[in-house]
């Protein structure tokens, strides 16, 4: 999915935060990002969603991805 310049996009942070953002620039699948009047970021494409409840959807599939804990001394073997 393309994005145009100037327009919103919603992004997840830290898997967990849903944060509005706007378009400032493309360059082939990598976009600027602006938050508000602070900061941006350069961002892939498939990191972007055009709705809040589609971040909020990806959020909820990567909590069902994780099960349990894996333990880095578990791969020693």
């Amino acid at each position: 999915m393309k994005f145009e310049i100037g327009s919103t996009a919603y992004i997840v942070e830290s898997n967990r935060i849903v944060r509005e953002v706007k378009i400032v620039k493309r360059n082939g699948n990598f976009y600027i990002v602006r938050f508000g009047t602070s900061g941006g970021i350069q961002v892939r494409g498939n990191r972007l969603f055009e709705t809040a409840e589609a971040a909020e959807s990806f959020i909820v599939k990567q909590k069902e991805q994780k099960k349990g804990y894996n333990s880095p001394y578990g791969y020693l073997h």
